[in-house]
């Protein structure tokens, strides 16, 4: 790929701390059309109502995208037991209520222990997984039930904070393909209740912090104004 003066387009890995209710894909699109990117993608989706770190490669750069997202993720958020939604976070209504008064802490930590090292899970109804060629929450939006495959993760880390219990604060450290909704629905269950995700925010991937990601409007600003573009 070559740009207007036929030099090879070498591309760059840009991070942007994605914005809340955007799509990965919106952000992708919208820096396409605003900085005049020819070919861009991002590597690891984030839920519309997660926050965080997104890296997305232009360019030549594109063809190292699987490399970013097979490094390991970093996590912080909150959930909270005692509700539950069909999409385990705030996308879809309350469809239940649970008890929390059994809870003690060592419920809590035998759940955090479960759901540590080496583990199974099963992706959430509301997710990008494709069953039988259809993403998940395509299916799960019509209603329809689904057979998904259980799949092997790694959790590195799980630490909490109940001190606002029911309101549980985490910070999570995983591999590639791990589902922090299915966590939050299977901790839930753990403590002999439910739970939903109230917040989440993606802070690392791999040697990638967001800390040093762009604001997406001030990335947008700063590109058109090298490239000389109307801002």
């Amino acid at each position: 790929m070559t740009n207007e003066n036929n030099i090879p387009d070498e591309g760059e890995v840009i991070l942007i701390d994605k914005p809340l209710t955007w799509t990965s894909f919106d952000v992708a699109n919208k820096l396409k059309r605003a900085c005049k990117f020819k070919k861009i993608g991002h590597a690891g989706t984030l839920d519309p109502l997660a926050t965080g770190l997104l890296i997305l490669c232009t360019g030549k750069k594109t063809k190292q995208i699987d490399t970013y997202q097979a490094q390991e993720k970093e996590y912080t958020g909150t959930f909270i037991l005692g509700k539950t939604t069909p999409s385990v976070d705030l996308e879809t209504e309350f469809d239940a209520e649970y008890p929390t008064e059994h809870i003690t802490p060592k419920t809590l930590e035998n759940a955090r222990l479960q759901l540590s090292g080496s583990i199974e899970q099963v992706p959430p109804i509301y997710s990008a997984v494709r069953v039988d060629g259809e993403r998940l929450y395509k299916k799960a939006r019509r209603g329809e039930v689904a057979e998904i495959k259980k799949r092997n993760v790694e959790v590195y880390l799980f630490e909490i904070d109940s001190q606002n219990f029911p309101s549980i604060d985490f910070r999570i450290i995983c591999s590639k393909g791990t589902y922090i909704r299915s966590m939050v629905r299977d901790f839930g269950q753990l403590a002999g209740s439910g739970a939903y995700l109230s917040a989440l925010c993606r802070t690392r991937i791999g040697a990638f912090e967001l800390k040093n990601a762009w604001n997406l409007t001030e990335f947008i600003y700063q590109k058109r104004i090298a490239l000389q573009l109307e801002v």
